[in-house]
């Protein structure tokens, strides 16, 4: 069995951590969609099937000096880059403590400043632009990090994709611009979604490199955010990266996915589940057993256990600072 992440240089500490990031995404997200049924929490928006790319892309960044504008379903992001599954649960509670957003928004808008984590909006592909305005400042104060942003491919056909990507492209910015195509926009399959074979192809019109990657390999997605940071940190300018898997859950927790597409068909795409590709190529490489596997399991879940129980336990934000930060505020 080639040792494919030590010819990309990664240790085997590094990728090992990069499979409990993918192992821990899932494992909370499930615990999430079981809260939610027991009617705990009100709403779920899946990472489940996008974790390789998402631990993947993480790991090629470097979580002391990059800025990440996630998406709703990245969190597989946001747990490499520092946000505990404690904090994660706070949010989907609502709890005061939610470093989110205290307990105001919805689940999935992650914001975390010391963590370099930006927030997001309900609008899609908001954070694309905002992505390249970070990029352009670090530039400005020539700082050698990079803006990474990811979206879903339906966002791809909103204007603040064009924009923002044009924006960078124009100014030569560090910033890299990852499209997660679950092959859904809600309920729309991607042949109705796109005229294009690949959302990468659209780089061209840019003049900014553009490439397609299988999502269910955590390390050809390490590979390709690595190439295109190191391009950034060059002054070379913006990259478009697309990466490719299937959404295994409904659009969310309010969504009947049935309606649009076939259970056959969901079936067949968990028969590439990243989960399962990637820790037999663990196994094979040496890195880990079935044993290993399951204490591994035994201590996440017992960290999300934990997570779980103090999120419910904990306090909900005071209600007489709920128009806090909605009006202007102090003396005019």
């Amino acid at each position: 069995m080639t040792n494919r992440h030590q010819e990309l240089g990664m240790s085997d500490e590094h990728v090992m951590e990069m499979y409990r990031t993918m192992l821990t995404a899932r494992m909370l997200d499930e615990r999430l969609w079981l809260l939610n049924r027991a009617g705990k929490i009100p709403f779920v928006i899946s990472c489940q099937g996008q974790e390789a790319a998402q631990a993947g892309a993480s790991a090629a960044l470097d979580t002391t000096v990059d800025y990440v504008l996630p998406y709703y379903r990245d969190l597989g992001v946001v747990l490499h880059f520092g946000m505990t599954p404690e904090e994660v649960m706070l949010s989907n509670f609502a709890r005061e403590g939610d470093p989110n957003s205290g307990g105001r928004q919805m689940p999935g808008h992650f914001g975390k400043r010391e963590s370099n984590i930006v927030t997001g909006s309900s609008p899609v592909t908001t954070q694309v632009p905002h992505a390249a305005g970070i990029a352009l400042a670090l530039k400005q104060k020539k700082k050698e990090a990079v803006a990474f942003t990811t979206f879903g491919e339906g966002s791809s056909n909103q204007g603040d994709f064009h924009e923002g990507i044009n924006f960078a492209s124009v100014h030569q910015l560090p910033v890299i611009f990852m499209c997660e195509n679950n092959k859904y926009a809600i309920s729309v399959p991607l042949d109705k979604q796109l005229n294009v074979e690949h959302v990468s192809d659209r780089a061209a019109a840019y003049g900014i490199p553009g490439e397609s990657i299988d999502g269910n390999d955590p390390l050809a997605v390490y590979d390709a955010v690595k190439r295109a940071r190191e391009r950034a940190l060059r002054g070379e300018g913006p990259s478009l990266i697309e990466t490719v898997s299937y959404r295994l859950t409904p659009h969310s927790s309010d969504d009947d996915d049935m309606t649009y597409r076939s259970k056959e068909e969901v079936d067949q795409a968990r028969t590439t589940d990243a989960l399962e590709t990637f820790r037999h190529y663990l196994e094979e490489v040496s890195l880990l057993t079935p044993e290993g596997e399951e204490a591994l399991r035994s201590e996440i879940r017992a960290v999300i256990d934990e997570a779980t129980e103090a999120a419910e336990q904990a306090s909900y934000p005071d209600p007489t600072t709920l128009m806090n930060h909605v009006y202007e505020e102090g003396n005019s």
